[in-house]
């Protein structure tokens, strides 16, 4: 049922630049302004690696950058895309609404990606050295610092087939700490702020690891920045 909801939305999307392209080279259009509204003005930029990717503890840095420059930067050129067809459609009030809901579709889609890829990034470099009030927190929720990382590797491994995202998340909703299950970039907690994200998508680690997902988790709780971490985690307890 997933890869049809892909397919399909892919399909509405595919619909949606045609059909903008087209009303584009329409004389009688109405205009795309100039200077798009900040909603849709499509400059997004790429994020730059904070780390060294020769020095990661079991992630190759031919890995690291094929992630950065083609997946992470590919979803960011995607949403500027998007965020352009939709300032277009905009402009014309007879655009059809379930084309337009396949563009909105897509721009949460890339949206999570970029967000994501972004927090993926930003946490590595470190030693894997859990620190900070983060961890005792951590303990409390879970009754032991090991028994949440048992956890947290557990959920990851539950999306090993090559799909979806593991996020420790702070709900604000409940004000706990808990591991998220996410099948793609648009999946995450209600009303929660991610503060680790583990890409499991095989491109995350299927150059380095093939199939063997537990390898990569594993390699990725090694070089874990807790540090950031334990920023995140302060900065959302006190949102």
């Amino acid at each position: 049922m997933k890869d049809v909801t892909r397919r399909g939305a892919l399909g509405v999307v595919t619909a949606a630049v045609a059909a903008t392209t087209a009303r584009a080279a329409d004389p009688a259009a109405a205009p795309v302004p100039a200077t798009p509204v900040p909603a849709f003005a499509g400059n997004h930029k790429p994020a730059a690696l904070k780390f060294d990717p020769t020095k990661l503890n079991g992630l190759s840095e031919k890995l690291i950058r094929s992630h950065w420059e083609n997946n992470y930067q590919g979803s960011v050129k995607a949403l500027n895309m998007i965020e352009g067809r939709l300032a277009a459609a905009m402009t014309d009030k007879d655009f059809p609404p379930v084309v337009y809901g396949g563009l909105k579709r897509e721009e949460l889609h890339r949206t999570g990606s970029v967000i994501l890829h972004e927090l993926y990034f930003e946490q590595l470099g470190g030693n894997g050295q859990a620190l900070g009030a983060i961890r005792d927190a951590l303990a409390v929720s879970y009754g032991s610092f090991a028994a949440w990382e048992a956890e947290f590797r557990r959920t990851a491994l539950a999306l090993a087939g090559g799909s979806g995202w593991c996020i420790l998340a702070l709900n604000h909703h409940t004000n706990t700490l808990h591991n998220y299950w996410a099948w793609d970039h648009t999946n995450g907690p209600a009303s929660g702020t991610p503060l680790i994200a583990l890409d499991m998508y095989e491109h995350a680690f299927h150059m380095d690891y093939g199939t063997a997902a537990a390898k990569y988790v594993d390699a990725f709780m090694r070089n874990l920045d807790w540090e950031v971490v334990d920023s995140r985690f302060q900065a959302a307890s006190r949102g």
